[in-house]
């Protein structure tokens, strides 16, 4: 049997398609798999902020056709950056292992980053956060691969990325100050690879089922409700990141902004994944006083 992976085009991407590669490989010997390479939109417009072409979900959008257009079997993606709810006729089916989660500086500790200095992030999230933290602080925005978003330090004080895409590429050297969640809370999913396919696929949905890791496959679920009761793909900055906490609960960490200077940060713990993703962002909605779906 061959198998089609559907994954963009960017070297972090591919790294993810050809690490699910491998995964599939050792789980099921003899399988034949593909890569199936794109350009998205999110890829192309690397001039223009992302709440301006329709959020985080233009990394994904195609590449998730092809596998709904038969042109693919399976889409990988950065779990992060996956809209809340699933597109009909798809399902999720596998969350491998999860890497690490957390937000990293390159160029200069948060510590020692001077008065009014410059930092570089393309996300309302890390922004937020920051400025909660440093009122002080100048931001400029920042798209672009991983090259780009790495010749940039050179220009500015520091630049907010994630940890996990520097380790994977093998440019962990490179990482100045990796930020404890308590500080700086992830992007929902962040760390994680997504794999979708088509619903009624059983056989493929079979063989990505020998990938999930159900107790990351739980806390991603957690962190995905969470962003789901905001509203799917939320435009307010937002943020969530599960744990392993006692007696098989989970312990979510959550943050939102009200987008005008708001930040609050919210600490529960529970055994439903759903219920307690979905209760964090209420709360959130009402610590900043915002009516529901905002």
């Amino acid at each position: 049997m061959s198998l089609r992976l559907a994954t963009r085009e960017s070297p972090l991407a591919r790294w993810q398609a050809e690490h699910t590669a491998s995964l599939l490989r050792a789980a099921h010997p003899g399988l034949d798999v593909e890569l199936v390479p794109m350009t998205t939109e999110g890829d192309r417009r690397t001039d223009v902020p992302l709440s301006e072409i329709g959020g985080k979900g233009v990394f994904v959008k195609e590449v998730s056709a092809a596998v709904l257009e038969g042109r693919a079997d399976v889409a990988v993606h950065s779990a992060k950056d996956l809209p809340a709810l699933t597109a009909d006729g798809l399902v999720l089916a596998a969350v491998p292992a999860r890497g690490d989660a957390r937000d990293a500086l390159v160029g200069c500790r948060l510590q020692d980053l001077p008065t009014d200095g410059v930092v570089a992030t393309g996300s309302a999230r890390r922004r937020a956060q920051l400025a909660r933290l440093r009122p002080d602080l100048q931001f400029q925005d920042l798209r672009g691969n991983m090259a780009t978003r790495l010749a940039r330090a050179d220009e500015v004080d520091a630049v907010v990325v994630a940890a996990v895409a520097l380790e994977r590429l093998g440019l962990a050297d490179h990482l100045t100050d990796v930020l404890p969640v308590g500080l700086m809370v992830p992007q929902v999913g962040q760390g994680a690879l997504a794999l979708e396919c088509r619903s009624d696929d059983a056989p493929v949905r079979d063989l990505l089922a020998a990938l999930e890791d159900p107790a990351d496959r739980r806390r991603v679920d957690a962190e995905r409700a969470f962003l789901a009761e905001l509203g799917g793909d939320c435009t307010l900055p937002a943020g969530a990141h599960a744990l392993p906490g006692d007696d098989d609960a989970l312990v979510l960490r959550a943050v939102l902004s009200d987008g005008h200077g708001r930040t609050e940060q919210h600490l529960s713990s529970g055994h439903d994944a759903d219920a307690l993703g979905r209760g964090a962002a209420r709360e959130l909605r009402r610590l900043l006083d915002l009516e529901p779906g905002a």
